[in-house]
């Protein structure tokens, strides 16, 4: 069909929809920031028609007409800019109207229309953008787009250029969409039509919203209408979990599950040879695996060796894009690329070295729902044991890290490329106890107010991650400084000493140091009391306990939230006094047990004999266990609890009579 044919039966289909109000009437009557305090633009409508073909080919009309509330509106909207990769994608924008106050059309020249590559950091894969110059606007204009786009998200291998052979989906004949219904500005009318081949199975989905839905088939397509009407932007609080998983979206795919994605992805990579290994690859695996002792330390030594050996930087490399990985020769000699590079070349060395090795599939930051739409963001490694469990790895983010799965990743999606096919799965919550950190410390004050003590910190998993990689990130002659704001902290005449730090390359053992150290006059003495401020708790080494970051003064939360990782943190602090110096009401304790954050905290003072010699000492000690990375809205008064008796426990004077 021609073209202008197409966008016609757009604008009428959507004249119908609107009960033929003329543009100029919609955005009359649309509202001011009156009717939407605080909010800069408005979507007065937002209208997209799709006509899949049975290649799995769509083409796309899109219709949209924004109205100006505000002032800083007018500058968000003085530029429009559409993102696409021209190897997969195509992108034409047909029109581009201003309508400013008294709604007279304003139409906006070719000329002012460009076409340029995309601004790119540590991935360069020839994105492209096309940006439209609207220039000034004043609240109550409004500005019309009319698009027209072909092709799909992710490029795979090269295809012939001929007609639209490019834009055809890597799973061939097959089509899916990821629709966002939600925006950051209020929304009069959302509607999204798609046109499939009557022969073709369709799932479909519409999550966190109740849309107006029509089907109806006509000439051999199967069509389907979702329409919302007068949505607002979705408030949520500081590290909710992302937008796709709590607002309005539709999911649809002709493909019939998981196992069928699964077994594609498999076959895709098996038939590009992207896992072939050859004669200088097979050395390197075995000059690695010299000496290993078992199964596990052959994985971990590979895993560790593509993790810290190849550099993350993403180039056009030709065939082999998106769901396709690179070949193993190519990673191997480049020794750079993204997370399906490093994936790939695992894979590569653990057949090498005679393992039954994967690719997966995942999202890092947002869950994947059950229609099988393409919901990845990130590509790993799995590796079959010899007990024959499967087993998940990830050399992206594990660069001088113990685990070889990080643990930021737990409660995460993922999906196997198995010969056989394999269902979407998530992948466990870490034990906290995986993931401690440990703070100790002991101080001997003298009868000066001076200190002299001795902290150590013990980390594993990703606390481990958390303290390496300040040393890791860095110049070795620059290491001694990584503690030197955590130690002024305690006081601006501190004087210290490091050691543990030496070995951060080392991954057969938790990290461990010792920081002994001296402060002249800490405790603050007149003739009758003491006061002594605790060291550990006011924080110190804050920047490792992610959950310190959350704002425990938030009533309630409305969406589920995530932290960095489950987490196990411990801190002990002792202070050995003079005799005669005694505290007052000093004994108490805290603690409570919630579904998945618990708390323990106390204070006490001990006088006990040691070496036939009396000991006075204050004892401080916190236990906080925080058992997930997502937690449920319902369970924001347990983790906040936990989060403010941190905060605040230990972080008063200690008063002692004389």
């Amino acid at each position: 069909m021609h073209r202008f044919a197409i966008i016609l039966l757009l604008s009428l289909f959507f004249l119908k929809m609107v009960n033929a109000q003329s543009t100029a009437q919609l955005i009359g009557q649309a509202g001011t920031e009156i009717q939407y305090p605080g909010n800069e633009l408005l979507i007065v409508y937002d209208s997209t028609i799709v006509d899949v073909q049975e290649t799995g080919l769509s083409y796309v009309h899109m219709h949209k007409l924004t109205k100006v509330l505000s002032v800083s509106g007018a500058k968000e909207l003085s530029t429009l800019i559409f993102d696409y990769d021209a190897q997969s994608a195509y992108i034409e924008i047909k029109e581009v109207n201003i309508y400013r106050k008294g709604y007279k059309k304003e139409s906006v020249a070719r000329e002012k229309m460009h076409d340029y590559p995309a601004p790119a950091r540590m991935i360069y894969w020839g994105a492209r953008q096309k940006m439209v110059e609207i220039g000034r606007l004043a609240p109550g204009d409004a500005v019309e787009v009319i698009l027209f786009k072909k092709g799909y998200t992710y490029a795979l291998l090269q295809q012939d250029d001929s007609d639209d052979e490019r834009y055809i989906p890597p799973m061939k004949g097959h089509y899916y969409d990821i629709v966002e219904f939600w925006s950051k500005h209020p929304v009069k009318l959302k509607n999204y039509r798609v046109s499939i081949p009557e022969d073709k199975h369709v799932n479909y989905k519409f999550y966190n919203g109740n849309p107006e839905f029509k089907k109806s088939i006509d000439k051999q397509k199967q069509s389907y209408s979702f329409t919302l009407r007068n949505f607002n932007k979705i408030k949520t609080a500081p590290r909710s979990v992302g937008m796709s998983d709590i607002a309005p979206k539709l999911l649809i795919s002709t493909s019939p599950d998981w196992e069928a994605k699964s077994s594609w992805f498999y076959g895709v990579n098996e038939d590009y040879g992207s896992f072939e290994t050859f004669p200088l690859l097979t050395k390197k695996v075995e000059q690695i695996l010299k000496g290993a002792a078992n199964e596990m330390d052959s994985i971990s030594r590979l895993t560790h060796w593509v993790a810290d050996n190849m550099r993350y930087s993403g180039i056009s490399m030709g065939d082999g894009e998106g769901f396709t990985l690179h070949n193993s020769e190519m990673n191997f000699t480049d020794r750079c690329g993204v997370c399906k590079d490093k994936a790939g070349l695992l894979i590569s060395m653990l057949r090498a070295a005679g393992f039954e090795s994967y690719a997966a599939m995942t999202m890092a930051g947002s869950r994947i729902d059950r229609i099988p739409a393409d919901q990845f963001n990130h590509c790993v490694t799995v590796v079959k044991m010899n007990d024959g469990n499967m087993k998940m790895l990830d050399p992206t983010w594990v660069p001088f890290v113990r685990e070889l799965w990080s643990s930021l990743e737990q409660q995460q999606n993922y999906l196997m490329g198995l010969p056989e096919g394999a269902d979407l799965m998530e992948t466990p919550i870490a034990n906290p106890e995986n993931h401690y950190i440990r703070l100790s410390n002991e101080v001997k004050v003298g009868i000066d107010g001076s200190i002299a003590g001795t902290i150590r910190i013990k980390a594993e998993g990703q606390s481990d991650a958390a303290l390496r990689r300040q040393f890791t990130s860095q110049f070795k002659n620059r290491w001694n400084l990584v503690f030197e704001k955590e130690m002024l902290k305690i006081d601006d005449k501190v004087n210290y000493s490091i050691t543990g730090i030496e070995t951060p390359y080392d991954y057969s053992e938790p990290f461990d140091i010792t920081i002994t150290y001296s402060v002249p006059d800490y405790a603050r003495i007149d003739s009758s009391s003491v006061l002594i401020y605790p060291v550990l708790p006011d924080g110190f080494m804050h920047k490792y306990m992610s959950h310190l970051g959350f704002n425990e003064s938030l009533e309630k939360r409305d969406h589920a939230f995530r932290d960095r990782c489950s987490r196990l943190v411990e801190i002990d602090e002792s202070f050995i006094l003079p005799l005669s110096w005694i505290a007052k009401d000093y004994d108490e304790s805290d603690e409570f047990i919630g579904s998945s954050v618990s708390y323990r905290g106390s204070k006490k003072q001990t006088v006990k004999s040691t070496d036939g010699a009396d000991v006075n000492i204050i004892s401080l000690h916190q236990e906080i266990s925080l058992g997930k990375r997502i937690y449920e809205a319902s369970e924001w008064n347990d983790f906040k609890k936990a989060v403010k008796f941190h905060k605040t426990y230990g972080n008063q004077w200690i008063v002692l009579n004389k």
